[in-house]
């Protein structure tokens, strides 16, 4: 958490020489290719080029918003509302994983954005916190299984031996399933003062994020690509819209239904998380090939050994700085006209996920 209270700041990411494709980079494939399918149909492109590429100015939060005191705020009464959720009971093998996972510190940058969103449409915190939780509880399952020997074989997480290098393989899997399953039993059973219909439909938004139109499908065309020269920005988006924007779209989205937002506040949030969500992918794939894995506190240069295509392998550090750039500045554009001291946590997090470094 102290490297997320450090990390706000202006400061482009350090340069590189990590190589230089030489390739300019066409933001027209933000638009949907015709034959990959736009997990939100109802939805026209989540994300405006010619705004991308004009816009210059940005909502501004309140000059006395403290963005840490917030994260802190927001990250104990998450913290504790996971705690209480999972206690140390028998069968105590199952119980220990999930809570070592749980618990293990992280960013709690979903949580905190279903929150927000929440307040952002004049909702209360207590109505979306089991959707913070459940939504925190489904990233950690993606977490633990992502580490798997199967999947990304990593050996570390937040600083920390992955699951399965402390628990077994055979625990972390069923840990992680353990940890989905009750994701959304604890919607349905402890969310409080939010009509039955919004609740249907927050469960409804959350499974349609994580499965096979949204996580996983990600994940499976993220698999199906490494080794694959021929991958290119359009591929690439599809499978980080799906893979990570998802379930950051889920976040505001949840928060924001039971929120009690209406359809045209849904919709600006839907547009804000993807391009939040591209933006953290473009950040994350440069930090990759820049830092270590001590700084990181998970394995480093883990893309470049899998022959994974990244942004920096595309089009380079360079250019991959200048779309993270522009991203974050049509992110912000989809908060205006909320109100500015509420919308102030989302601005801030988005340039959180713009300059972070870690």
């Amino acid at each position: 958490m102290s490297n997320l209270l450090t990390s706000i700041s202006s400061t482009p990411l350090a340069h590189t020489h990590y190589t230089n494709m030489n390739k300019t980079p066409n933001y027209s494939f933000l638009h949907f290719h015709p034959h990959i399918p736009n997990p939100n149909p109802r939805h026209k492109s989540l994300v405006s080029i010619s705004s991308i590429l004009t816009k210059q100015s940005q909502p501004s939060p309140s000059s006395t918003f403290d963005f840490k005191s917030y994260v802190l705020q927001k990250a104990n009464s998450v913290n504790t509302a996971l705690d209480s959720i999972i206690p140390l009971q028998p069968p105590f093998k199952i119980h220990e994983s999930m809570r070592y996972s749980l618990l293990a510190g992280g960013k709690r940058v979903r949580p905190m954005l279903c929150l927000a969103a929440c307040e952002l449409v004049g909702g209360h915190q207590s109505s979306a916190m089991p959707s913070a939780c459940a939504l925190e509880m489904i990233h950690t399952m993606s977490l633990m299984h992502d580490d798997l020997p199967c999947m990304d074989n990593d050996d570390l997480r937040r600083g920390k031996p992955t699951n399965h290098k402390v628990f077994g393989e055979n625990v972390a899997v069923l840990a992680g399933d353990a940890l989905l399953a009750l994701a959304f039993q604890h919607i349905a059973s402890s969310t409080k003062n939010v009509s039955s219909d919004r609740i249907v439909r927050a469960i409804v938004e959350l499974a349609r994020c994580i499965g096979a139109e949204g996580l996983v499908a990600g994940q499976v065309v993220d698999i199906c690509s490494e080794g694959d020269s021929s991958v290119g920005l359009e591929h690439l988006e599809f499978i980080h819209v799906h893979k990570t924007a998802a379930l950051l779209e889920g976040s505001v989205v949840l928060g924001a239904i039971v929120g009690g937002g209406c359809d045209e506040d849904i919709d600006k949030l839907r547009k804000f998380a993807r391009c939040i969500g591209l933006l953290f992918q473009v950040v994350d794939d440069i930090l990759d090939v820049t830092k270590s894995s001590q700084e990181l506190g998970k394995t480093a240069g883990k893309d470049l050994v899998a022959d994974k295509t990244t942004y920096p392998k595309l089009i380079g550090i360079e250019k991959s700085r200048e779309f993270a750039n522009k991203l974050n500045m049509e992110a912000q554009e989809q908060l205006v006209g909320f109100d500015v001291d509420k919308a102030a946590p989302l601005v801030a997090l988005a340039n959180y996920i713009a300059f972070r470094d870690n």
